[in-house]
């Protein structure tokens, strides 16, 4: 991976844009410190989707049918998972991707020792890129898709056409998606989700600096570096940006850089839907809505889908 954050890494400084993919976040430390903005007063997300699952699992899943393999994108701790798999008939096998590896070992033992009798088979992917499943599946019927926490809000929209179309390749004519998204709503709201005034995602956002110092041996100071959030209506998103407080020369993997004050790292996009925009959008790429599940305030919706034909 470290070729790879090292592409990545030049190719954000060189383009005046400085935009980075958002799975570079998501070192060990990084996926620990998202966790614990989940459990933030302020960051919605989480703890609303998991009262959607919690109240309407029985219904989804009587639509899936009985020994499915589920398939996981961006598992992290597969907190989710756990209630999802108690849920299903018979499922007959878990595989967790995630970009962390450590942390996809540890959340895959842990789910490991709660269903054992269950083959999990975990798998190191980027999901913004093109990947694959484990050859050594174990036998099953369909295949279920599962992507929740709204990460498909990461991607823009032609991005994300591309992986729900990927998504349908790999998963199969017979299989299902249950995936999370945000709805779009105040700037009042979603601004301090993205910004607590604990300061925990300002410290998950430089943790990317600090990361790219550990592996490419770059010297960033991530203290010249303030956290910033910001929402635009159209598309509906939040980015969040890493802005540079001084003019400072920094680098990385033998090249120089200067930055102005001012300038920024673009890290993180968050896309925000309603849910007749990310119909179409699914539709596009090879998926038909079969049922949605707003919580009462209408901030977030878990929407379940079928594969249609290519």
């Amino acid at each position: 991976m470290t070729d790879t954050l090292q592409n990545a890494v030049l190719a954000a400084l060189r383009d005046p844009a400085h935009r980075i993919s958002s799975a570079w976040l998501y070192d060990q430390r990084g996926s620990a410190l998202f966790e614990a903005i989940t459990q933030l007063p302020s960051y919605y997300p989480t703890r609303t989707e998991i009262d959607i699952l919690d109240t309407h699992l029985p219904e989804i899943t009587a639509a899936i049918p009985g020994h499915t393999l589920v398939v996981e994108l961006g598992s992290g701790s597969s907190r989710k998972t756990v209630p999802l798999l108690n849920s299903l008939h018979q499922p007959a096998g878990y595989v967790p991707l995630d970009i962390s590896a450590d942390y996809l070992a540890d959340a895959a033992d842990g789910l490991s020792a709660q269903f054992p009798g269950l083959p999990v088979l975990p798998r190191v992917a980027d999901f913004t890129s093109a990947f694959d499943l484990p050859a050594d599946l174990p036998e099953h019927g369909s295949r279920l898709g599962f992507f929740p926490g709204s990460t498909i809000g990461n991607l823009d929209t032609g991005n994300a056409r591309d992986l729900l179309r990927h998504c349908r390749m790999l998963l199969g004519g017979d299989s299902r998606f249950l995936v999370g998204i945000d709805l779009d709503k105040s700037p009042d709201i979603l601004i301090p989700a993205y910004d607590d005034p604990e300061g925990v995602t300002a410290a998950f956002n430089r943790n990317l600096l600090v990361r790219i110092n550990r592996e490419l041996g770059a010297d960033f100071d991530p203290d010249d570096f303030r956290h910033e959030a910001r929402y635009f209506e159209a598309p509906a998103r939040i980015e969040m940006h890493l802005v540079c407080e001084r003019a400072i020369t920094i680098h990385v993997a033998g090249e120089r850089f200067e930055l102005t004050a001012g300038e920024s790292l673009h890290t993180e996009t968050s896309r925000k839907y309603n849910i007749e925009a990310f119909s179409t959008l699914a539709a596009g790429a090879g998926w038909s809505v079969s049922g949605h599940w707003i919580d009462a305030r209408g901030r977030f919706a878990v929407m379940l889908m079928h594969a249609t034909p290519l």
